[in-house]
Protein backbone atom coordinates (compact mmCIF):
# COMPACT_ATOMS: atom_id res chain seq x y z
CA UNK A 1 0.00 0.00 0.00
CA UNK A 2 3.05 2.24 1.11
CA UNK A 3 4.85 1.92 -2.23
CA UNK A 4 0.97 2.47 -4.50
CA UNK A 5 1.02 5.68 -2.17
CA UNK A 6 4.25 6.75 -3.42
CA UNK A 7 3.55 5.95 -6.64
CA UNK A 8 0.52 8.62 -6.82
CA UNK A 9 2.64 11.05 -4.69
CA UNK A 10 5.52 10.98 -7.71
CA UNK A 11 2.71 11.09 -10.34
CA UNK A 12 1.59 14.10 -8.88
CA UNK A 13 4.67 15.82 -8.49
CA UNK A 14 5.53 14.97 -11.70
CA UNK A 15 2.70 16.60 -13.49
CA UNK A 16 3.24 19.49 -11.34
CA UNK A 17 6.76 19.51 -12.30
CA UNK A 18 6.25 19.21 -15.98
CA UNK A 19 3.34 21.88 -16.17
CA UNK A 20 0.22 19.54 -16.89
CA UNK A 21 -2.17 20.60 -14.12
CA UNK A 22 -4.04 18.79 -12.69
CA UNK A 23 -7.64 20.57 -13.46
CA UNK A 24 -6.51 20.19 -17.34
CA UNK A 25 -6.26 23.93 -18.45
CA UNK A 26 -2.74 24.95 -19.44
CA UNK A 27 -2.98 28.74 -20.51
CA UNK A 28 0.82 29.13 -23.40
CA UNK A 29 2.51 32.08 -23.98
CA UNK A 30 3.70 31.93 -28.11
CA UNK A 31 6.14 34.41 -28.75
CA UNK A 32 7.17 35.27 -32.52
CA UNK A 33 10.49 37.07 -32.70
CA UNK A 34 13.02 38.78 -35.28
CA UNK A 35 16.18 36.80 -35.70
CA UNK A 36 18.42 38.94 -37.62
CA UNK A 37 17.65 37.72 -40.77
CA UNK A 38 19.19 34.31 -39.94
CA UNK A 39 17.21 30.87 -39.09
CA UNK A 40 17.24 30.59 -35.17
CA UNK A 41 14.83 29.35 -32.72
CA UNK A 42 12.55 32.18 -33.83
CA UNK A 43 9.05 31.30 -31.38
CA UNK A 44 9.12 30.73 -28.05
CA UNK A 45 6.05 28.80 -25.82
CA UNK A 46 6.66 29.44 -22.09
CA UNK A 47 3.36 28.47 -19.90
CA UNK A 48 1.74 31.27 -18.18
CA UNK A 49 0.47 30.79 -14.35
CA UNK A 50 -3.15 32.29 -14.42
CA UNK A 51 -2.75 32.97 -10.50
CA UNK A 52 0.74 34.68 -10.43
CA UNK A 53 1.62 35.83 -13.61
CA UNK A 54 4.78 33.77 -13.43
CA UNK A 55 6.05 32.40 -16.81
CA UNK A 56 8.09 28.91 -17.32
CA UNK A 57 9.81 28.04 -20.44
CA UNK A 58 8.59 25.01 -22.21
CA UNK A 59 10.03 24.91 -25.80
CA UNK A 60 10.86 26.68 -28.98
CA UNK A 61 11.16 26.18 -32.80
CA UNK A 62 14.25 25.91 -34.76
CA UNK A 63 15.37 27.12 -38.06
CA UNK A 64 12.81 29.68 -38.41
CA UNK A 65 13.63 33.51 -39.90
CA UNK A 66 11.92 36.46 -38.80
CA UNK A 67 8.91 35.30 -37.56
CA UNK A 68 7.74 38.50 -36.50
CA UNK A 69 3.75 38.10 -36.42
CA UNK A 70 1.89 35.13 -35.34
CA UNK A 71 -1.55 33.47 -35.15
CA UNK A 72 -3.53 30.60 -34.18
CA UNK A 73 -6.09 28.99 -36.14
CA UNK A 74 -9.61 28.70 -34.12
CA UNK A 75 -9.46 25.16 -32.43
CA UNK A 76 -5.79 26.12 -31.59
CA UNK A 77 -3.69 22.94 -32.57
CA UNK A 78 -1.86 25.01 -35.76
CA UNK A 79 0.37 28.11 -35.80
CA UNK A 80 0.84 30.47 -38.95
CA UNK A 81 3.74 32.64 -38.96
CA UNK A 82 4.97 35.32 -41.32
CA UNK A 83 8.22 34.33 -41.56
CA UNK A 84 11.27 36.05 -43.12
CA UNK A 85 9.97 39.11 -42.79
CA UNK A 86 12.61 42.41 -42.77
CA UNK A 87 14.22 40.36 -45.65
CA UNK A 88 14.96 41.49 -48.65
CA UNK A 89 14.02 40.06 -51.98
CA UNK A 90 11.54 37.58 -49.33
CA UNK A 91 8.79 36.54 -47.35
CA UNK A 92 6.93 33.21 -45.75
CA UNK A 93 3.80 32.42 -44.67
CA UNK A 94 4.86 29.32 -42.74
CA UNK A 95 2.56 26.55 -40.55
CA UNK A 96 2.92 24.54 -37.63
CA UNK A 97 1.14 22.10 -35.76
CA UNK A 98 1.22 22.52 -32.10
CA UNK A 99 0.67 19.59 -29.35
CA UNK A 100 -0.62 21.01 -26.44
CA UNK A 101 0.08 18.29 -24.02
CA UNK A 102 4.18 18.93 -25.06
CA UNK A 103 3.56 22.25 -25.55
CA UNK A 104 5.31 22.44 -28.56
CA UNK A 105 5.44 23.10 -32.26
CA UNK A 106 6.49 20.83 -35.67
CA UNK A 107 7.19 22.43 -38.92
CA UNK A 108 4.16 21.79 -41.24
CA UNK A 109 5.16 23.67 -44.59
CA UNK A 110 5.55 27.30 -46.05
CA UNK A 111 4.02 29.50 -48.83
CA UNK A 112 5.82 32.56 -50.04
CA UNK A 113 3.79 35.90 -48.27
CA UNK A 114 3.61 37.26 -52.78
CA UNK A 115 5.03 40.28 -51.69
CA UNK A 116 7.91 41.80 -49.48
CA UNK A 117 8.17 41.70 -45.43
CA UNK A 118 4.96 40.40 -44.34
CA UNK A 119 3.75 42.03 -40.97
CA UNK A 120 0.37 40.53 -40.18
CA UNK A 121 -1.48 37.31 -40.74
CA UNK A 122 -5.02 35.70 -39.90
CA UNK A 123 -7.19 32.63 -40.36
CA UNK A 124 -11.09 32.90 -41.11
CA UNK A 125 -13.25 32.41 -38.14
CA UNK A 126 -14.16 28.85 -40.54
CA UNK A 127 -10.11 27.68 -40.23
CA UNK A 128 -10.49 27.46 -43.94
CA UNK A 129 -8.45 30.82 -45.19
CA UNK A 130 -5.32 32.65 -44.51
CA UNK A 131 -4.82 36.10 -45.57
CA UNK A 132 -1.51 37.99 -45.14
CA UNK A 133 -0.52 41.23 -45.15
CA UNK A 134 3.18 42.51 -46.70
CA UNK A 135 4.21 46.02 -45.85
CA UNK A 136 7.20 46.83 -47.64
CA UNK A 137 5.50 45.57 -51.41
CA UNK A 138 2.08 46.43 -50.56
CA UNK A 139 -0.04 43.06 -50.91
CA UNK A 140 -2.48 41.33 -49.49
CA UNK A 141 -2.51 37.50 -50.41
CA UNK A 142 -5.55 34.59 -49.95
CA UNK A 143 -5.12 31.13 -49.85
CA UNK A 144 -6.72 27.97 -48.07
CA UNK A 145 -5.66 25.81 -45.67
CA UNK A 146 -5.71 22.05 -46.24
CA UNK A 147 -7.15 19.50 -43.54
CA UNK A 148 -3.67 18.76 -42.29
CA UNK A 149 -3.05 22.39 -41.57
CA UNK A 150 -0.85 23.34 -44.07
CA UNK A 151 -1.11 26.26 -46.50
CA UNK A 152 -2.18 25.74 -49.71
CA UNK A 153 -1.37 27.93 -52.58
CA UNK A 154 -1.77 31.51 -53.16
CA UNK A 155 -5.95 31.69 -54.34
CA UNK A 156 -5.82 35.48 -54.90
CA UNK A 157 -2.91 38.26 -54.62
CA UNK A 158 -4.44 41.81 -54.13
CA UNK A 159 -1.55 44.87 -55.06
CA UNK A 160 -1.85 48.42 -54.15
CA UNK A 161 -0.70 51.57 -55.52
CA UNK A 162 -0.68 54.63 -53.50
CA UNK A 163 0.64 57.52 -51.04
CA UNK A 164 0.34 59.99 -48.35
CA UNK A 165 1.98 62.99 -47.38
CA UNK A 166 4.75 61.51 -44.76
CA UNK A 167 8.40 60.52 -45.34
CA UNK A 168 7.53 57.11 -44.83
CA UNK A 169 4.19 57.51 -47.39
CA UNK A 170 5.83 57.05 -50.80
CA UNK A 171 3.96 53.82 -51.25
CA UNK A 172 1.13 52.03 -49.51
CA UNK A 173 2.03 49.64 -46.75
CA UNK A 174 -0.38 47.17 -45.37
CA UNK A 175 -0.29 46.66 -42.20
CA UNK A 176 -2.85 44.27 -40.80
CA UNK A 177 -5.46 42.13 -41.76
CA UNK A 178 -8.37 41.64 -39.54
CA UNK A 179 -12.24 39.89 -40.54
CA UNK A 180 -14.87 41.79 -38.96
CA UNK A 181 -17.20 40.42 -35.93
CA UNK A 182 -19.15 38.61 -38.51
CA UNK A 183 -16.51 37.36 -40.69
CA UNK A 184 -18.03 38.86 -43.83
CA UNK A 185 -15.18 41.87 -44.17
CA UNK A 186 -12.01 42.40 -43.85
CA UNK A 187 -10.38 45.44 -43.07
CA UNK A 188 -6.73 46.10 -43.81
CA UNK A 189 -5.20 49.13 -42.43
CA UNK A 190 -2.61 51.02 -45.02
CA UNK A 191 0.02 52.84 -43.37
CA UNK A 192 1.44 54.24 -46.48
CA UNK A 193 -1.85 55.64 -47.83
CA UNK A 194 -3.95 56.60 -44.86
CA UNK A 195 -6.82 55.02 -45.53
CA UNK A 196 -8.31 51.65 -44.12
CA UNK A 197 -9.08 49.27 -46.91
CA UNK A 198 -12.40 46.98 -47.27
CA UNK A 199 -13.19 44.10 -48.39
CA UNK A 200 -16.12 41.54 -48.89
CA UNK A 201 -14.83 37.58 -48.07
CA UNK A 202 -16.72 35.19 -49.00
CA UNK A 203 -15.28 31.54 -48.17
CA UNK A 204 -16.80 29.65 -50.66
CA UNK A 205 -15.48 31.56 -53.67
CA UNK A 206 -11.92 30.66 -55.75
CA UNK A 207 -11.25 34.22 -54.87
CA UNK A 208 -12.51 34.90 -51.83
CA UNK A 209 -11.88 38.81 -51.38
CA UNK A 210 -13.97 41.32 -53.32
CA UNK A 211 -13.41 44.93 -53.64
CA UNK A 212 -17.20 46.56 -53.02
CA UNK A 213 -18.09 49.93 -54.05
CA UNK A 214 -17.25 51.41 -50.89
CA UNK A 215 -13.50 50.34 -50.94
CA UNK A 216 -11.77 52.23 -47.85
CA UNK A 217 -12.20 54.73 -45.29
CA UNK A 218 -9.78 57.06 -44.98
CA UNK A 219 -7.57 58.46 -42.08
CA UNK A 220 -6.02 61.18 -40.96
CA UNK A 221 -3.56 62.63 -43.57
CA UNK A 222 -0.07 61.56 -42.24
CA UNK A 223 -1.32 59.41 -39.49
CA UNK A 224 -0.25 55.96 -40.89
CA UNK A 225 -2.79 53.35 -39.38
CA UNK A 226 -1.33 50.76 -38.13
CA UNK A 227 -3.20 48.01 -35.92
CA UNK A 228 -7.18 47.53 -36.01
CA UNK A 229 -9.51 45.67 -33.71
CA UNK A 230 -13.25 45.66 -33.16
CA UNK A 231 -14.82 45.59 -29.67
CA UNK A 232 -16.32 42.55 -28.32
CA UNK A 233 -19.96 43.83 -29.26
CA UNK A 234 -19.34 44.61 -32.87
CA UNK A 235 -20.61 47.89 -32.82
CA UNK A 236 -17.07 49.73 -32.74
CA UNK A 237 -14.41 49.48 -34.51
CA UNK A 238 -10.84 51.02 -33.29
CA UNK A 239 -7.53 51.84 -35.08
CA UNK A 240 -3.87 52.98 -33.66
CA UNK A 241 -1.99 55.46 -36.17
CA UNK A 242 1.58 54.80 -35.73
CA UNK A 243 2.85 58.03 -37.40
CA UNK A 244 0.45 60.63 -35.40
CA UNK A 245 0.26 58.99 -32.19
CA UNK A 246 -3.25 58.48 -32.06
CA UNK A 247 -6.31 56.70 -31.66
CA UNK A 248 -9.17 56.67 -33.79
CA UNK A 249 -13.13 55.15 -32.90
CA UNK A 250 -15.58 54.25 -35.62
CA UNK A 251 -18.61 53.07 -35.46
CA UNK A 252 -19.13 49.94 -37.40
CA UNK A 253 -22.32 50.47 -39.33
CA UNK A 254 -23.30 48.90 -42.37
CA UNK A 255 -20.22 47.40 -43.67
CA UNK A 256 -18.64 50.46 -43.22
CA UNK A 257 -16.63 52.98 -40.63
CA UNK A 258 -18.11 56.10 -39.48
CA UNK A 259 -15.76 58.05 -37.10
CA UNK A 260 -16.56 59.17 -33.96
CA UNK A 261 -12.87 60.45 -32.44
CA UNK A 262 -9.66 60.80 -32.46
CA UNK A 263 -7.64 61.09 -29.26
CA UNK A 264 -3.64 61.29 -28.41
CA UNK A 265 -2.16 57.85 -26.96
CA UNK A 266 0.81 59.47 -25.83
CA UNK A 267 0.76 61.39 -22.54
CA UNK A 268 2.29 64.55 -24.38
CA UNK A 269 3.39 65.96 -27.84
CA UNK A 270 6.61 64.67 -29.08
CA UNK A 271 8.18 65.67 -32.39
CA UNK A 272 7.96 61.79 -33.70
CA UNK A 273 5.97 59.10 -32.75
CA UNK A 274 5.51 55.49 -32.85
CA UNK A 275 2.45 54.13 -31.83
CA UNK A 276 2.68 50.16 -32.41
CA UNK A 277 -0.61 47.85 -30.82
CA UNK A 278 -4.04 48.12 -29.64
CA UNK A 279 -6.28 45.59 -27.68
CA UNK A 280 -9.04 45.68 -25.76
CA UNK A 281 -10.01 43.85 -22.45
CA UNK A 282 -12.03 40.85 -22.65
CA UNK A 283 -15.00 43.01 -20.55
CA UNK A 284 -15.17 45.50 -23.33
CA UNK A 285 -14.38 48.14 -20.74
CA UNK A 286 -10.94 49.53 -21.67
CA UNK A 287 -8.37 49.69 -24.46
CA UNK A 288 -4.82 49.69 -23.98
CA UNK A 289 -2.14 50.64 -26.85
CA UNK A 290 1.69 50.94 -27.04
CA UNK A 291 3.29 53.74 -27.46
CA UNK A 292 7.32 53.61 -28.49
CA UNK A 293 10.35 55.82 -28.71
CA UNK A 294 9.20 58.95 -26.74
CA UNK A 295 7.58 57.08 -23.60
CA UNK A 296 7.78 53.19 -24.19
CA UNK A 297 4.52 53.18 -22.25
CA UNK A 298 0.97 51.49 -22.64
CA UNK A 299 -1.99 53.62 -22.59
CA UNK A 300 -5.23 53.15 -20.53
CA UNK A 301 -8.25 54.05 -22.36
CA UNK A 302 -11.94 53.49 -20.52
CA UNK A 303 -14.15 52.47 -23.49
CA UNK A 304 -17.90 54.23 -23.33
CA UNK A 305 -19.96 50.98 -24.51
CA UNK A 306 -22.75 53.02 -25.67
CA UNK A 307 -21.30 55.41 -27.30
CA UNK A 308 -17.81 53.79 -28.19
CA UNK A 309 -16.10 56.47 -26.93
CA UNK A 310 -12.42 56.68 -25.23
CA UNK A 311 -11.44 58.41 -21.71
CA UNK A 312 -8.15 58.28 -21.11
CA UNK A 313 -7.44 56.85 -17.57
CA UNK A 314 -3.19 56.48 -17.49
CA UNK A 315 0.03 55.39 -18.95
CA UNK A 316 2.03 52.88 -17.51
CA UNK A 317 5.35 52.60 -18.56
CA UNK A 318 7.02 48.90 -20.13
CA UNK A 319 10.21 48.65 -18.23
CA UNK A 320 11.80 47.76 -21.23
CA UNK A 321 12.29 49.55 -24.77
CA UNK A 322 10.08 49.35 -27.60
CA UNK A 323 6.56 47.73 -26.83
CA UNK A 324 6.07 46.17 -30.26
CA UNK A 325 3.32 44.37 -29.19
CA UNK A 326 1.88 43.20 -26.26
CA UNK A 327 -1.40 40.41 -24.95
CA UNK A 328 -4.17 40.05 -22.07
CA UNK A 329 -4.22 36.95 -21.09
CA UNK A 330 -7.38 35.51 -21.07
CA UNK A 331 -8.26 35.95 -17.28
CA UNK A 332 -8.27 39.56 -18.06
CA UNK A 333 -5.79 40.08 -14.90
CA UNK A 334 -2.99 40.23 -16.57
CA UNK A 335 -0.94 42.13 -19.22
CA UNK A 336 2.02 40.82 -21.30
CA UNK A 337 4.61 43.47 -23.13
CA UNK A 338 7.11 42.54 -25.93
CA UNK A 339 9.94 45.18 -25.61
CA UNK A 340 11.71 44.31 -28.50
CA UNK A 341 14.60 46.53 -28.67
CA UNK A 342 15.19 45.17 -24.72
CA UNK A 343 14.39 42.01 -25.73
CA UNK A 344 12.01 41.69 -22.89
CA UNK A 345 8.76 40.11 -22.10
CA UNK A 346 6.96 42.03 -18.69
CA UNK A 347 3.88 41.18 -17.21
CA UNK A 348 1.74 43.47 -15.31
CA UNK A 349 -0.80 43.05 -12.97
CA UNK A 350 -4.42 44.84 -14.47
CA UNK A 351 -7.21 46.12 -12.21
CA UNK A 352 -10.44 45.02 -13.84
CA UNK A 353 -12.54 47.44 -11.79
CA UNK A 354 -10.02 50.48 -13.14
CA UNK A 355 -8.36 49.28 -16.33
CA UNK A 356 -4.60 50.33 -14.19
CA UNK A 357 -1.63 48.46 -14.56
CA UNK A 358 0.86 47.62 -11.87
CA UNK A 359 4.25 45.87 -11.74
CA UNK A 360 4.12 42.71 -10.21
CA UNK A 361 7.75 42.65 -10.76
CA UNK A 362 7.80 39.46 -13.49
CA UNK A 363 10.31 39.72 -16.32
CA UNK A 364 11.54 37.17 -18.99
CA UNK A 365 14.24 37.45 -21.90
CA UNK A 366 13.86 36.59 -25.47
CA UNK A 367 15.82 38.15 -28.04
CA UNK A 368 13.84 40.69 -29.99
CA UNK A 369 10.47 39.98 -29.02
CA UNK A 370 7.66 41.32 -31.80
CA UNK A 371 4.33 39.79 -31.40
CA UNK A 372 2.93 37.90 -28.38
CA UNK A 373 -0.07 35.23 -28.36
CA UNK A 374 -2.11 33.71 -25.08
CA UNK A 375 -4.34 30.66 -25.47
CA UNK A 376 -5.76 28.15 -22.73
CA UNK A 377 -6.33 24.75 -23.77
CA UNK A 378 -7.56 22.06 -21.91
CA UNK A 379 -5.39 18.87 -22.07
CA UNK A 380 -7.46 16.46 -20.73
CA UNK A 381 -9.71 16.88 -23.98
Amino acid sequence: MQTILRLILLTAMLLTYTGIAICGEVTYLFIGTYTNGKPGKGIYIFRFDVQTGNLKFVSSGSDITNPSFITLNHTGNYLYACTESLTQNAGGISSFAFDSLKGSISFINKQSSDGENPVYVTVDKNDTWLINGNYTQPTISARRINADGSIDITSEVINFIDKSIGKRQKTAHIHATVFSPEGSRLFAPDLGADKIRIFTFEKDNIVPLRIPSKSFVRTTAGGGPRHFTFHPNGRFGYCIEELSGTLSAYNYLQDSLILIQNISSYSKPHKVYSSADIHISPDGLFLYASNRLSENTISIFSIDTITGKLTLKGHQPTNGEHPRNFTIDPTGNFILVANQLSSSIVVFKRDKQTGLLSDIDVQIKVPSPSCLLMRTYNIQD
